[in-house]
């Protein structure tokens, strides 16, 4: 089965080894774009397996640092370990942060998961942040309770990615229409982008990507002050539209043999997701 949608998948993924990431992200600097390289895997449940993740990602520092490209890199908590023990979490990813440290860029990118693990990984996150102020967490706009979650990180003078959430959540926790999705995004947005530390705006919605266009010229915010973010394989001309409009434009570029736990959630889970997804393979 999941052979049979690689042929969609390999669009989205930056091939399965470091080096085949590092010559993705080396065309997307020759375009004008940064990246933010992520290797795939996640629910780990061995230390085993979260140490080798850890490894991973020191190999993937060093090589950044070593090609030259401009790149940082992004983990999630649950393949550092998190469902094993936090703390042994926490030890993993202090790690890769202090590593990180030495690059030119020496951000790391905390990716959020599903509410399960939500607390957890802010608590990590915090935990992180008050010794290492080179990370920041991803926040989704689609949970009821992200308004106080930005505005503690707005607090905080942490640096947030801003997208709206791909995980399956229930109606309690989470708007469920997309013009409320829209809505809260925008409103988030909004203060991020006047109040919050050099923010990512997540989004392939041209709607959204026009109205933080129409709001940053009102306010006189300058593009040195956040940076719009996609996914590799994306709406590639829509990115070439942004960066040639002098926005900063960063791409979020997977990689790794276990793509398909990221590709079903943000292709398959939504119904417009897949027809984009079809739709992209046509498009340039």
């Amino acid at each position: 089965m999941q052979k049979n949608f690689y042929f969609l998948a390999r669009r989205f993924v930056a091939g399965e080894d470091v080096g085949s990431a590092i010559a993705a992200v080396r065309a997307l600097n020759e375009a004008g774009m940064s990246a933010t390289l992520d290797f795939l895997g996640e629910d780990v449940l061995e230390r085993e397996a979260a140490l080798r993740q850890r490894d991973v990602y020191l190999e993937m520092l060093d090589a950044i640092a070593a090609s030259g490209v401009n790149s940082n890199v992004s983990v999630k908590l649950t393949a550092m370990g998190l469902l094993v023990d936090e703390r042994f979490a926490v030890e993993n990813l202090t790690a890769v942060v202090e590593r990180a440290a030495r690059n030119p860029d020496p951000f790391v990118r905390i990716d959020m998961e599903g509410s399960a693990v939500l607390e957890a990984t802010l608590r990590v996150f915090r935990a992180i942040y008050a010794g290492h102020k080179n990370v920041g967490p991803v926040l989704q706009a689609y949970l009821r309770r992200t308004a106080g979650d930005v505005a503690d990180a707005v607090a905080l003078g942490a640096r947030v990615r801003l997208c709206k959430g791909a995980y399956n959540e229930p109606p309690q926790i989470a708007f469920e229409t997309m013009p409320q999705i829209r809505a809260n995004y925008l409103r988030l947005a909004q203060e991020l982008l006047e109040r919050g530390n050099y923010p990512g705006i997540a989004t392939h919605d041209r709607r959204l990507i026009a109205a933080v266009k129409e709001f940053v010229s009102q306010r006189n915010i300058g593009t040195d002050r956040f940076e719009f973010q996609m996914l590799y394989g994306c709406r590639p001309r829509v990115q070439r539209e942004i960066v040639a409009q002098g926005y900063r434009l960063r791409v979020y570029v997977p990689f790794g043999t276990h793509w398909a736990g990221y590709f079903y959630r943000r292709v398959l889970e939504r119904r417009e997701n897949l027809f984009f997804a079809l739709s992209s393979i046509f498009s340039s």
